[in-house]
């Protein structure tokens, strides 16, 4: 204990061991909101995929999840699994169930799936202090751990539940930043190798792996424009290049795509590039000026061309892949939505508002510019690189949502810097007023020459040090004040925002009271329980992944969306009349249609809301069949009231939707048929349909399924809407909650030709 106290090291990393680890507590309690409030549930659904794929490879084996071929997606063409994804995390959750069933620890793979995300927070936290701390310093570096931490624009993705690639991708990316850094101050062949296995972690995990292998080398080609050639620079990318290289083909995934796509080529030209600079400087050292002078103009114009030919030629020829369509919308918004709507049809993929960048970040937006005017301000190596980080990830930020993601850690070390310079200054101890005066004359002397008794300087400047004083104990009780309310925002938004499972809502009461709206477990629990076991379920491709996770039942297109022509030929059913739309539904062997329809709670996000993407996507593959225009009405309005284009209010979606609902009375103040989403009353009423029947309506009317009729299901006799038991059925729902009354949907029986039909299972 005396050694501790006497030793300032000591308690240097005394502060910054239990800062990092109050850093990692706090990120992985203000993760916790969903699991306290809902349950233990997989969130979103891309996780609900990655949760099924790494059950599947507990059970049987990372071999046979290699070699998986699923055939409960894609119907009927199937998915091989193993190929077409990235297995990092399903890899990562296995390892830790694989250890802690060895030590003996019963933990079940979902709780490891949903908590992965926030013990990972931690990890991304360290990696973050470890990154500023080799470009600025540790309080730099202790300041960003505390902000990554906590900060929403990270949180977003990594919420206890959300169990997706970004929760450890995240990790990956600041890790092998650190140890890129790390290998260029030193020159070390070791950290090169670590970063290079750092980069292969990173490559098994997220797709977002092409933004390291193109940052990494701009900032080797920035480094040579800058004149800041070395041979630590020239040991670092080579070692990493190659054996990055090779490692990143090893993900079955990736396969030959690092030598064979436009993506990968600028890592290879700055290789080549940095090898015939090394070799430049090799000649320089025997060959006089003018002979180096000429030498290098003409190498590096001969290089420079024959570089370029080649992978032009390359590309035209078919062996090196022409820059794909989501690169190209990172160039061009609106490229998407002209040539690859179903991008654009993703909320995440749309460009992002001044309001989200506040939103995620907070006081750290206006911080991050005097960090980041630090660094070029007392530039070198490692800090051009940060530069360029920070200035690509805020162009990529800025032009889809998704990518906020990148931006949010060099945000946070940026303002990490920023807020560890401003405590150096105002924190910094006053200079010894025990000084020699301006004339040189011992300041310990109270008289001058003349006898007289002598003013002091610090006395002199009494007024001017209380002055500066005061005015550092002012900015830093702002500092503090500051950093409370960026916990206190970041707080809020974690638990309001991020922290919502969406297959689970809440309604809130006027008196305050929380209601659970759980019709989407409520559906896909009836799908798994009243369906064959090898029962065809069509809905739009959003759902697909929810469908085969929890109801276990084959579906159509998912949300791997690789095969666009058979979204397309879904959006084509969707979009066609009942008639049109069953001979598709025939084609493609289909038991069951999902629909989802907010118009009863008010839920925005239903499939009405998302319809015109289904004909947008529908139209590029059947143009001739399809047209956007013709659900539009005279004076290009998107309506279902009764002044709708006549195609919308009858093709299949509107039908599956609205079947029954005009006879549905939400409360007394609205009349039957009223759409709460829409906040109109729909324009067809009255019909039946014809070749499908409704199979089950959820509590809420939130998931809607119907089966689709056989040939002997039209020998049976039917009622038609008229002679029906029960016309107009009125049920009485609260716009604010869900309450069960009397009068209320959960209380009433659903008619559906002439039987009831049970609202639970």
């Amino acid at each position: 204990m005396k050694s501790l106290l006497s030793n300032p090291a000591g308690w240097k990393s005394l502060i910054t061991f239990t800062v990092l680890l109050l850093a990692w507590v706090s990120g992985f309690a203000s993760r916790l909101f969903a699991v306290i409030r809902f349950e233990s549930i997989i969130h979103e659904f891309d996780p609900w995929f990655n949760y099924r794929a790494t059950a599947y490879m507990v059970q049987h084996g990372f071999y046979n999840f290699l070699n998986w071929f699923d055939e409960r997606a894609w119907y009927p063409l199937g998915r091989i699994v193993g190929g077409t994804v990235y297995p990092g995390l399903m890899i990562t959750s296995g390892a830790i169930h694989y250890v802690l069933h060895t030590l003996n620890i019963p933990v079940h793979i979902r709780d490891i799936c949903v908590f992965l995300a926030p013990i990972f927070s931690g990890l991304t936290a360290i990696s973050t202090y470890l990154l500023t701390k080799e470009l600025w310093s540790a309080g730099a570096g202790l300041f960003a751990a505390c902000f990554i931490a906590i900060v929403p624009g990270y949180i977003s993705r990594s919420v206890a539940g959300s169990y997706d690639n970004e929760g450890i991708a995240i990790f990956a990316l600041q890790f092998t930043y650190y140890l890129w850094v790390k290998s260029v101050k030193t020159g070390s062949i070791f950290w090169a190798c670590l970063a290079a296995l750092s980069y292969f972690y990173m490559v098994s995990a997220w797709g977002g792996y092409v933004f390291i292998i193109n940052l990494i080398p701009l900032h080797v080609f920035v480094l040579l424009i800058m004149g800041r050639f070395s041979n630590r620079l020239f040991t670092s990318y080579t070692t990493f290049y190659i054996l990055g290289l090779l490692f990143s083909m090893q993900i079955p995934f990736v396969g030959f795509q690092p030598i064979r796509t436009s993506e990968h080529m600028a890592a290879s030209g700055v290789f080549m590039l940095l090898i015939a600079v090394a070799a430049l400087k090799y000649m320089q050292s025997f060959l006089s000026k003018a002979e180096f002078r000429y030498l290098f103009t003409f190498a590096t114009l001969g290089a420079a061309g024959v570089v370029f030919s080649t992978v032009v030629v390359l590309t035209y020829a078919g062996v090196i892949a022409p820059w794909s369509g989501r690169f190209y919308s990172l160039w061009d918004t609106g490229y998407a939505k002209i040539h690859i709507p179903i991008i654009a049809s993703v909320s995440e993929h749309q460009p992002t508002t001044w309001f989200s960048f506040f939103f995620d970040l907070h006081i750290l937006v206006t911080t991050f510019p005097v960090g980041l005017w630090y660094c070029i301000k007392e530039i070198n190596d490692e800090r051009v690189f940060v530069v360029l980080y920070a200035i690509s990830a805020v162009y990529f930020a800025g032009v889809m949502v998704r990518l906020m993601l990148t931006l949010t850690p060099v945000v946070c070390i940026l303002s990490g810097v920023a807020f560890s310079r401003l405590l150096e200054l105002f924190l910094k101890e006053e200079d010894n007023p025990m000084q020699d005066n301006e004339d040189g004359s011992d300041s310990t002397n109270m008289y001058d020459k003349a006898g007289k008794l002598r003013k002091m300087k610090h006395e002199q400047q009494k007024e001017v040090d209380g002055l500066g004083a005061n005015i550092r104990g002012v900015v830093i009780v702002g500092v503090v004040m500051m950093l409370l309310m960026f916990a206190v925002h970041c707080t809020w938004v974690t638990s309001n925002a991020y922290s919502s499972p969406s297959i689970v809502l809440a309604s809130y009461s006027n008196d305050g009271s929380r209601q659970i709206l759980d019709d989407f477990r409520e559906a896909y629990h009836w799908l798994s329980h009243n369906t064959a076991s090898d029962a065809r379920v069509m809905s739009w491709w959003d759902y697909g992944y929810q469908i085969a996770g929890m109801a276990n039942r084959t579906t159509l297109v998912d949300n791997n969306t690789w095969n666009n022509s058979h979204i397309a030929l879904v959006g084509k059913a969707m979009s066609s009349t009942e008639e049109d739309a069953y001979k598709i539904m025939l084609s493609l062997d289909v038991d069951y249609v999902l629909v989802i329809f907010g118009g009863v709670i008010g839920y925005s996000g239903d499939d009405i809301n998302k319809f015109l993407w289904m004909v947008r996507i529908a139209e590029g593959e059947h143009p001739k069949d399809i047209r956007e225009s013709d659900y539009f009405t005279d004076r290009g309005e998107f309506r279902v009231d009764a002044e709708g284009s006549p195609t919308l209010l009858n093709c299949l979606m509107y039908k599956l939707s609205y079947y029954r609902f005009g006879d549905l009375k939400l409360d007394y103040r609205s009349p039957a048929g009223y759409d709460r989403t829409r906040n109109v009353i729909i324009g067809n009423q009255n019909f039946d349909l014809t070749y499908l029947d409704e199979a089950y309506t959820t509590e809420h009317w939130l998931v809607r399924i119907y089966r689709v009729k056989k040939e002997d299901d039209f020998n049976r006799p039917r009622i038609p809407v008229g002679e029906r038991k029960i016309k107009r059925t009125e049920v009485f729902v609260s716009k604010k909650t869900s309450r069960r009354r009397k009068g209320s949907i959960k209380n009433r029986p659903v008619v559906v030709k002439g039987k009831k039909n049970p609202t639970k299972t």
